[in-house]
C-alpha cells in the first residue's frame, strides 16, 4: 500500500480546530491534541447549556409572574390553575413580560377570573 501524507487536507484541519480555540487559555490554543479535546468539551457544554438556559428563564419568568400574582393576592399555581380553567393561554414568557412592563395590564386577567368566580 502506498503511504499517504494528507498534506493540505491535515493542516487545514488542524487549522480549523486551532481558530476554534483561538481564545482558549495557555496550550489549550496552541497545541493541537490539547485545542482538539478543548473544542469537544467546548461544543459538549454549549449543548447541554442551551437546555439549561430555558430552564433557567422558565424559572424567571415564573418568579415574575408569582411576584405579580401575590400583589393581586394570588399565589403562581392558582393563578394558572384559573387562567386554565378559563382557556386564556398565554404562555409564561408573555405574562412574565406583561408583569414586569405594565402592572395594572397583568392584574387584569386575575380580576378578571376572580370576578367570573365570585
Amino acid at each position: 500500500m502506498t503511504r499517504v501524507k494528507r498534506g493540505s487536507i491535515a493542516r487545514r484541519y488542524r487549522k480549523d480546530i486551532l481558530d476554534f480555540a483561538s481564545g482558549f487559555r495557555g496550550a489549550h490554543s496552541r497545541l493541537f491534541r490539547t485545542a482538539n479535546q478543548q473544542e469537544r468539551r467546548a461544543l459538549a457544554c454549549a449543548y447541554v447549556d442551551r437546555n439549561n438556559r430555558k430552564r433557567t428563564f422558565r424559572r424567571l419568568w415564573i418568579a415574575r409572574i408569582n411576584a405579580a400574582a401575590r400583589k393581586n393576592g394570588i399565589t403562581y399555581s392558582s393563578m394558572i390553575h384559573n387562567l386554565f380553567e378559563n382557556r386564556v393561554f398565554l404562555n409564561r414568557k408573555t405574562l412574565a413580560q406583561v408583569a414586569t412592563l405594565d402592572a395594572y395590564r397583568s392584574s387584569r386577567p386575575v380580576q378578571k377570573i376572580n370576578n367570573e368566580k365570585g
